[in-house]
C-alpha cells in the first residue's frame, strides 16, 4: 500500500500525509492526483463495503475538495474512475441500448416453497448428470435472491466502463451515469490480478432503513412517498438525471459474472463459492448470507433458516438461488432453452394479509384478457399497499366463492401480482349478492368486440386487438417491432404520447403522421420526427410473413406467420381461409386455427388490415408460396461468425426452406452450423455427435435437388 494510504487509514489530515512528499516537485501534480485518487477509494470501500471506517467524514471531505480542486485547475488529471466522478450531473436525452457480450439469462423458478422444491432440483441435476443413487451429494452454493434490479458491470483494465440493465436478456440500457453515484460500486477495481475484461453481474436495492428515511424526507419536504424499495432503486438506476439517482440510496451486491477476457494466471476460480471470493477481494460487495453446502439437505436446511431469518434482513427478499457449485459442472450441465440447468430459484410463500372487498370490476388488459379485479381496502402487504387484486378469471372467481361485502385473503403473487386467495368471513352487515353463474359479458366493455374463449382455456379475451382502445398501445408497439413492420424510433413513451394526445387510434393512422404533428410533441425535434416519418415510410416495403406477425393475431408468432405466408402466398387467401384449410398449414393445430378464424372473422380487423394496405404497405404476393423446403422438419443451430451472412440472414434462410433454429444443441438437433470463434454449441454438437457444417455446407443443404 501507498505510505500516504498507511497515514490516511490512521486518520492523519491529508495536508500532513502531503507534507511528508515535500521532496516532490510541485510540477509533479500526477502522482499527487493519483495519491489522493487511491486515498479515496481505499476510504470508500471501508465506509462502503465493509462497514468499517476509518477516516472522519470530515476528513474525506477534504481529501475530496483537494482532488476536485486539482482536477479543476488541471483537466488533464481527470480520469474516468476519480471518485469526483459518482455525482457527474449529466442529464441524457434517453437511455441507450446496450448489447450484451454475453447475455443476462433468467433462471428457473422453482415455485413448490416447501421442502419438496429444493429436493425436485437436487433430483434434477443427479439425474443430469447421470449419477447413481450411491454417488456422494452435489455441491451447492446457496445465496438470497435480492428483489432489486440486475445490473451488468464492465471493467476494462480495472475500470468501470460501462454499466447496463438486463433489458430483455439480449440488449439492456446503459445506466452508467446513474450506477457511479452508487457508493458500494468501486469505480476501480483493487488489487491487479483481475482479467482484462471482468463483467460483474449483480443487484442494485436499497435497504429497508434507508427507504424509511427517504420517505420520511418526502413527507418533510410535503412531496409523494415512494410505495417500496424495490420499484424505487429500479426507477433511479432508470432515471435520465443522475442527480436523481445520486440523492436515493442505492446499494449493490455482486452474484456473477458475464464476458471475462484473460484471467491472469492462478486468479481464475473453479467454483462459485470462490467467485464470489475473488469478486470480494476485487473490492466488490459480496452478501455474507450465503453458504456451500452438500445435497438436498443442505439446500433445505440453508432455505429454512433465511426463512426464520427473513424479515430481520436489513433488506427484502424474496427466496433463495440455488447454484450447483463447480463450474465445470456447471458448464457440463449447460442450458434448457433459455435458463441454465444448473440454477434455480427457490421462491418464499408470498406474504398475504386480510381486507375487505368493496367491489369486482371487469378489466380489459393490453393483450385483451378480460380479468375480473377485486376493488379492496387498501391494505400493505408484500411491501407495498394494495387496493386491487386479480380473480383471474371466471372459473377462479367461481371456486373461491367471494362477495362483495367479504373479508378476503390478499397475497402477492410471486411478489409481484396481487391477487385474492379466499373468502374468510363476512363482515358485519348485510352480504352484497353476487351470483355464483355470473358469466363474462359477450362484448368487450371497452369496444364492443366478440368475448371469445379458446377451446379448453380459461380465460375470456377481446376479439378487437387492432380496434379496442384497451389494446392499442400495445398492439402499436408489437406492430412496429422489430421482428414485424421494423419502424425504427416509435418506442413505448412515443406511443404513450400518441395515444394519450389523440394523435393515433388506429395503425393505418400511423401512417398520416406528418413531420409538423410530431414536432410538436413533448421531447421531439423536426429531425427526430422526419426520422419516423422516414422509418414509416421505409415499413411500407415488406414481406407477407412480417405484416400477418405485424398483426398481433394471439397465438401467431413468427414462425407461424412465415408458415402461413409460404403456403398461402397472399394475405387474401389467408383472411378467407376456412379451418380445415389452416390445419393443413405445418404446425397450425385447431387452438391456432380457430385464433386466426377468430381474428379475421371481426369485420374491424380486416377493415384495418385493408386500409394497412392501402396506406402503402406492400410486399410480393405468392413469396415463396409452396416453393422447394430441403430442410422441412430438421433442427439447426448456429454458432459463430459465418463468412458472409449474419445470423439473422442465415437464420431466415434455413426457415425460407422449411427449417427451424433453436439455440441451444440437443440429441434432436440435426446440424450445427459453426462460424469463427464458435464456442460452447460447437463443443456440445462434438460431444453428441451432430453433423457440423460450415456456410459452404449450409448453402449445400439449401440448394434444391438437382432433377
Amino acid at each position: 500500500m501507498n505510505p500516504n494510504l498507511i497515514r490516511f487509514a490512521a486518520g492523519l489530515p491529508w495536508e500532513r500525509a502531503l507534507a511528508d512528499n515535500r521532496h516532490m516537485a510541485d510540477t509533479d501534480l500526477a502522482e499527487r492526483a493519483a495519491q489522493l485518487r487511491e486515498a479515496l477509494h481505499h476510504h470508500a470501500h471501508l465506509y462502503y463495503v465493509l462497514d468499517a471506517p476509518q477516516l472522519p467524514d470530515a476528513e474525506y471531505d477534504r481529501l475530496f475538495q483537494q482532488l476536485q480542486a486539482l482536477e479543476a485547475a488541471h483537466p488533464e488529471l481527470l480520469t474516468a474512475d476519480s471518485p469526483t466522478q459518482r455525482v457527474i450531473g449529466r442529464v441524457l436525452d434517453g437511455l441507450q441500448p446496450v448489447r450484451h457480450a454475453v447475455p443476462m439469462l433468467s433462471i428457473q423458478t422453482e415455485t413448490d416453497t416447501t421442502a419438496a422444491g429444493a429436493a425436485a432440483f437436487d433430483a434434477r441435476v443427479r439425474r443430469e448428470l447421470a449419477l447413481p443413487d450411491d454417488a456422494p451429494p452435489v455441491e451447492y452454493a446457496a445465496e438470497l435472491k435480492f428483489d432489486g434490479l440486475a445490473v451488468n458491470l464492465r471493467y476494462e483494465t480495472g475500470a468501470l466502463v460501462q454499466a447496463a440493465t438486463r433489458g430483455d436478456g439480449e440488449t439492456g440500457e446503459d445506466v452508467t451515469h446513474n450506477v457511479q453515484t452508487i457508493g458500494q460500486v468501486p469505480l476501480r477495481l483493487r488489487g491487479a490480478d483481475w482479467p482484462a475484461v471482468l463483467e460483474v453481474r449483480g443487484e442494485v436495492y436499497m435497504r429497508r432503513d434507508d427507504f424509511e428515511t427517504l420517505n420520511a424526507r418526502q413527507r418533510d419536504r410535503g412531496e409523494k412517498t415512494y410505495i417500496n424499495p424495490r420499484n424505487t432503486a429500479a426507477g433511479a438506476v432508470r432515471q435520465l438525471d443522475a442527480k436523481v439517482a445520486a440523492q436515493r440510496p442505492l446499494s449493490f451486491f455482486a452474484y456473477g459474472l458475464g464476458e471475462v477476457q484473460g484471467w491472469p494466471e492462478g486468479a481464475e476460480p473453479a467454483t462459485h463459492a470462490a467467485l464470489l471470493d475473488r469478486l470480494a477481494v476485487y473490492g466488490l460487495p459480496v452478501s455474507a448470507d450465503r453458504r456451500v453446502v452438500q445435497g438436498a439437505e443442505g439446500l433445505v436446511q440453508f432455505h429454512a433458516e433465511m426463512l426464520i431469518r427473513r424479515d430481520a434482513l436489513p433488506f427484502d427478499i424474496d427466496g433463495i438461488v440455488y447454484k450447483v457449485n463447480s463450474l465445470a459442472l456447471q458448464k457440463q450441465l449447460g442450458f434448457k432453452t433459455r435458463e441454465p440447468r444448473w440454477a434455480v430459484a427457490h421462491k418464499y410463500p408470498a406474504q398475504e394479509q386480510m381486507t375487505p372487498l368493496r367491489g369486482i370490476e371487469i378489466q380489459v388488459g393490453r393483450t385483451g384478457k378480460l380479468t375480473p379485479v377485486a376493488k379492496l381496502e387498501p391494505v400493505f402487504v408484500g411491501g407495498t399497499t394494495v387496493s386491487n387484486a386479480t380473480l383471474h378469471n371466471l372459473f377462479e372467481l367461481r371456486r373461491k366463492g367471494v362477495r362483495v361485502g367479504d373479508t378476503v385473503i390478499v397475497r402477492r403473487a410471486g411478489d409481484v401480482i396481487p391477487e385474492v386467495v379466499g373468502r374468510v368471513a363476512a363482515v358485519p352487515g348485510p352480504r352484497q349478492p353476487y351470483v355464483p353463474n355470473f358469466r363474462m359479458p359477450r362484448h368487450c366493455p371497452v369496444c364492443a368486440s366478440a368475448v371469445v374463449r379458446e377451446r379448453g382455456g380459461m380465460d375470456h379475451r377481446c376479439s378487437g386487438g387492432l380496434f379496442c382502445a384497451a389494446q392499442r398501445k400495445q398492439a402499436i408497439l408489437h406492430f412496429a417491432g422489430r421482428r414485424a413492420m421494423d419502424v425504427e424510433g416509435l418506442g413505448d413513451k412515443l406511443v404513450d404520447q400518441l395515444v394519450d394526445g389523440g394523435f393515433v387510434r388506429t395503425l393505418p393512422e400511423l401512417y398520416t403522421l406528418g413531420v409538423a404533428k410530431l414536432s410538436a410533441l413533448e421531447r421531439m425535434a423536426e429531425k427526430s420526427a422526419a426520422n419516423l416519418v422516414a422509418a414509416l415510410e421505409k415499413s411500407k416495403k415488406t414481406s407477407l410473413a412480417r405484416f400477418i406477425y405485424a398483426l398481433g393475431i394471439r397465438q401467431v408468432g413468427e414462425a407461424t406467420a412465415k408458415d402461413l405466408a409460404r403456403h398461402f402466398g397472399s394475405l387474401d387467401r389467408v383472411m378467407d381461409a376456412p379451418l380445415d384449410e389452416l390445419l393443413q398449414v405445418n404446425d397450425v393445430g385447431p387452438v391456432v386455427a380457430q385464433s386466426i378464424r377468430t381474428f379475421f372473422d371481426q369485420p374491424h380487423n380486416r377493415e384495418v388490415a385493408e386500409q394497412l394496405r392501402a396506406a402503402g404497405i406492400h410486399w410480393p404476393e405468392h413469396e415463396a408460396a409452396l416453393g422447394p423446403q430441403p430442410l422441412l422438419g430438421k433442427t439447426l443451430v448456429l454458432t459463430g461468425t459465418l463468412p458472409t451472412l449474419s445470423r439473422d440472414q442465415a437464420k431466415a434462410l434455413v426457415e425460407a426452406a422449411g427449417g427451424k433454429v433453436a439455440g441451444s444443441v440437443s440429441k434432436k438437433t440435426d446440424y450445427v452450423v459453426a462460424g469463427e470463434e464458435a464456442g460452447s454449441k460447437l463443443a456440445k454438437a462434438q460431444e453428441l455427435g451432430v453433423p457440423v457444417l460450415d456456410e459452404a455446407g449450409l448453402q449445400a443443404l439449401l440448394a434444391p435437388p438437382v432433377a
